[in-house]
C-alpha cells in the first residue's frame, strides 16, 4: 500500500480511499487502522515532497465498499477496474473528474461488483493482463493521463 500511494501521489491524485471489502486480506482493529492511516498520511506528505508536489491528496480513513459507494461522488466518471469487463479506457470520453474503484487481491466479490455498477461504476478492463491490486490503480492513472490528461 505505502508504494501503491506514493506514485499515486506522484501521479496527480487527489484523493485516497482505502477501503475494506469482502476479500480484503488484512483485517484492522480501530486502533490499528487509525495508525495504519497516519502512516499513509506521512507516506502522501513524503511523496509530495520528494516530487515537488504542492497539492496534498486526502488519505481517507478506511472505510467498508458499502460507505464507499454511499458517498462516492455523483459528479464525473466512475470506474470499476476488473479484467473481464467488455469496454476500455481507450473507448471512454475524457472526463473531467474520475474516481477509480480497484478491489483489494482476487477483485470484488460478485455481489460487491453488482452493488458497484448499480451505484454507477463502469466496468472497464486494462488490458489482455490480470494486474495485481498494487500495480492495477498506477498502470490505470498513467494511463488515463496519456489518454485525457490530469483530470
Amino acid at each position: 500500500m505505502d508504494a501503491t500511494l506514493q506514485k499515486s501521489t506522484e501521479l496527480g491524485v487527489s484523493r485516497i480511499v482505502p477501503i475494506a471489502s469482502e476479500r480484503s486480506i488484512v483485517k484492522l482493529s480501530s486502533d490499528r487502522a487509525d495508525r495504519r492511516v497516519a502512516h499513509w498520511r506521512n507516506v502522501v506528505i513524503a511523496a509530495c515532497e520528494q516530487c515537488g508536489r504542492n497539492h496534498v491528496p486526502e488519505v481517507a480513513a478506511i472505510i467498508d465498499l458499502d460507505a464507499f459507494l454511499d458517498q462516492a461522488d455523483g459528479d464525473g466518471l466512475r470506474l470499476l477496474l476488473t479484467p473481464d469487463a467488455d469496454r476500455s479506457l481507450k473507448q471512454l470520453e475524457p472526463p473531467s473528474k474520475v474516481t477509480l474503484l480497484v478491489g483489494s487481491e482476487g477483485g470484488l466479490a460478485p455481489e460487491e461488483r453488482q452493488r458497484a455498477e448499480k451505484r454507477g461504476f463502469l466496468p472497464v478492463r486494462f488490458g489482455p493482463r490480470v494486474l495485481r491490486t498494487e500495480t492495477a490503480p498506477l498502470a490505470t492513472i498513467a494511463a488515463m493521463q496519456a489518454l485525457w490528461g490530469d483530470c
